[in-house]
């Protein structure tokens, strides 16, 4: 599972525990060998199957030792099959954070394409509701499958307490990050623009999230776009601290990519005051609003120059006030409502 889809499912269970209406309590599914440690849950309900077997028998739509209830999952990883909602009050609603698997097939291991565009097929046959980030990505989703009303809205947050650790400038030293850098995120051909508005920028750059063994064509990349392959340091996922660190030391955070997918490092550069520039489109304009630069890609270059200089101070200040529009709280709450109303 991708990690940060993960840490978000278990901020949002602990978050449901804590809002939790008066009678109601949050019950875990976890597969064989799997833990629910979150404060509050009532039950774990550990099946028999683990977790990569599991993703296939409910990708065959096999539940064995789930039952019935509000089932809620915070990824397309869900009991998927029939039920009554009508008679017997049982729900089942999952969540897509991207479509990466329609508009980045090449981005993704086959394996996790050809599964994500399965579990999406059953969601539209058997989910009371699926759940996604923003209206860019609802919009892009009805465009793929006939789910209807069945869309509903529901952002996502940075993980709790994620603030520049203590020992922030030690654990960028561990991960041998140079003095000024700007981070990019976004995938090989989108970052060709990152690299050049760094290299005009005068600064290094930081790729994080980047696909193992990505390394040498991302430094061509780089060398390519004006930015000598020793400026150009790729990291692929890091430790919520060790990314903390990394963003905090930032000048700025160019995200190049315009897939819609939710913007993790976009939001979570914000709430730590990094400023933020962002290739225009749907989902950037739909989280970033007013709390970064949303502009096209031909003006990236320009956009980051002023980031790093004159702009900074401002960027700032907009990006920390726009990321408190996010909880993981906000999210629980919204989630009850939505079960509540079907």
């Amino acid at each position: 599972m991708d990690p940060d889809v993960a840490w978000a499912g278990v901020e949002l269970a602990a978050a449901l525990v804590q809002t939790a209406p008066s009678g109601c309590d949050v019950e875990a599914i976890v597969p064989a060998g799997g833990e629910a440690d979150i404060p509050g849950i009532a039950d774990t309900h550990r099946l028999s199957l683990a977790r990569r077997e599991l993703a296939t028998a409910w990708q065959l739509g096999l539940v064995p030792g789930v039952g019935g209830g509000l089932v809620h999952s915070a990824s397309l990883m869900a009991p998927l099959v029939r039920h009554d909602r009508v008679h017997d009050n049982d729900q089942t609603t999952a969540t897509v954070w991207d479509l990466r698997a329609w508009d980045e097939p090449d981005a993704l291991p086959k394996s996790v394409v050809a599964w994500q565009r399965a579990m999406l097929k059953r969601a539209v046959k058997h989910a009371d509701a699926v759940v996604v980030p923003t209206h860019s990505i609802a919009g892009r989703l009805s465009d793929l499958v006939k789910l209807r009303d069945r869309i509903r809205v529901i952002p996502g947050a940075v993980p709790s307490g994620f603030v520049v650790p203590f020992d922030a400038a030690e654990r960028r030293a561990a991960l041998a990050l140079p003095e000024g850098y700007v981070v990019l995120t976004g995938t090989s051909p989108s970052l060709e623009t990152g690299f050049r508005a760094a290299a005009a920028a005068g600064m290094n750059a930081v790729v994080l999230d980047a696909a193992e063994g990505s390394e040498p064509r991302l430094a061509e990349i780089a060398s390519a776009a004006g930015l000598p392959e020793t400026r150009a340091h790729i990291r692929t996922s890091l430790p919520t601290a060790d990314r903390a660190a990394t963003l905090a030391g930032a000048s700025a955070l160019v995200a190049t990519g315009a897939v819609d997918a939710w913007p993790w490092r976009v939001l979570e550069s914000m709430a730590l005051g990094v400023p933020v520039v962002a290739v225009d489109g749907g989902t950037h304009r739909d989280v970033i609003v007013d709390g970064g630069a949303v502009v096209a890609e031909n003006e990236v270059v320009d956009a980051v120059v002023d980031a790093v200089g004159a702009g900074a101070r401002t960027l700032s200040v907009l990006g920390v006030d726009r990321s408190r529009a996010f909880s993981w709280h906000g999210a629980a709450e919204r989630i009850w409502a939505l079960h509540a109303d079907l």
